[in-house]
């Protein structure tokens, strides 16, 4: 689904990724690790157009997106959960998902079944603004308008961030249903390593802008972890 080749991205002269090459099969997940400021961030952001590679190719699904604008990567499938979850605040929940929907030329009068189904707190809450919920809510939701788009990767960037372990658990369990019902591929930056030890899938370690290790998350072993993740 997703193929990273060599690629190189600089924040103005800052070189941050260094040939970074990386895949994402069809409707796998791999769990990008690594220490604060290793350069995951800085890949999500190479892969959306965002903060485009300098050099190297990116591929979705066989089609090179390597100097395609954001919105037409959006378009080709391509959705993504900032760490800053970014929801509109004065719109209500249903008017975010609605936007989400409108912003892919999708009918947008009403939102999705599923969404509910996922995401029960958010029923309760439907009419509510954006900006007085709760942070397990914003998030929720904010993983909710990109699915609505129904994405062909999804690429999150530390959903559980600053969340309560009941949320953790929330979060856990609509990723593992999103791999086996929805169709999508999910590239997941995490810091917790419990959460991502207990999704199947594989990881890829950055240190200093560079790929240090991957494989299956069941060999996401404590030398491992010592060795790289370790400060």
């Amino acid at each position: 689904m997703l193929r990273v080749n060599e690629i190189n991205t600089f924040y103005g002269t800052s070189h941050i990724l260094h040939r970074v090459s990386l895949e994402v099969g069809d409707g796998e997940l791999v769990a990008v690790l690594g220490l604060n400021g290793a350069g995951k961030t800085t890949l999500l952001r190479s892969i959306t157009g965002v903060n485009p590679a300098r050099t190297g190719t990116i591929e979705l699904d066989g089609v090179d997106i390597t100097h395609l604008k954001s919105h037409k990567r959006t378009h080709l499938g391509i959705s993504y959960v900032p760490q800053a979850r970014q929801i509109i605040p004065d719109l209500t929940v249903a008017e975010n998902i609605e936007l989400a929907l409108l912003g892919k030329g999708m009918p947008n009068n009403r939102v999705p079944a599923f969404v509910f189904d996922y995401f029960p707190a958010l029923k309760s809450v439907a009419g509510r603004k954006g900006g007085v919920l709760s942070g397990g809510q914003q998030q929720q939701l904010a993983i909710a308008r990109v699915l609505v788009q129904e994405p062909k990767l999804l690429l999150l960037d530390e959903p559980t961030e600053g969340l309560q372990p009941s949320v953790v658990e929330e979060i856990q369990e609509i990723i593992k249903r999103v791999l086996a019902e929805r169709k999508c591929s999910v590239l997941l930056v995490e810091q917790r390593l419990d959460f991502v030890r207990d999704i199947k899938g594989r990881f890829a370690i950055l240190d200093t802008g560079r790929v240090v290790a991957q494989g299956d998350i069941g060999k996401l072993t404590d030398a491992v972890i010592k060795k790289h993740l370790q400060v």
